[in-house]
């Protein structure tokens, strides 16, 4: 009889356990190796491609609405910089690590001043669902001209 009681014991015990995930991949994001698809630039006329890698250990980068801006790119001649929609990058609610690379493209660059050509860089970082930020990159400088 004893043993029969020891034996419903740890089926018990084995039942009862439930497995908890024991992940440890990093939650914010990181990006790196930003590159971009010329460094001169005629205004209204050419495009700006910034390309970038990016990893992030728990997966929760992008967003389904598309009101929810995450990707950051500020000009340095601005004071604010503008915000871009990033879609999921990986099945909503799964703890996975990602990597890849995200391209972004400004449209209709312009000179700020009167003369004709000025030379700026981009400033840019991505945010996950959990509000967490990325390191910040800077581009090699660009030149605009008319």
């Amino acid at each position: 009889m004893r043993l029969y009681i020891n034996i419903l014991s740890l089926c018990i015990l084995f039942f009862s356990c439930k497995y908890e995930d024991q992940y440890t991949g990093d939650p914010k994001p990181s990006i790196s190796q930003l590159v971009l698809n010329q460094s001169d630039f005629k205004q209204f006329t050419d495009t700006v491609v910034l390309t970038f890698n990016y990893k992030d250990g728990d997966g929760d980068l992008g967003f389904e609405s598309a009101d929810s801006l995450s990707v950051e790119v500020r000009d340095i001649r601005f004071a604010k910089p503008d915000y871009y929609h990033l879609k999921p990058l990986a099945p909503l609610n799964e703890k996975l690590s990602i990597s890849g690379s995200i391209r972004i493209s400004l449209k209709n660059i312009f000179l700020l001043g009167a003369g004709s050509s000025e030379s700026t860089q981009f400033h840019i970082r991505i945010k996950d669902r959990a509000q967490h930020w990325s390191n910040a990159l800077m581009s090699k400088s660009v030149n605009i001209s008319k």
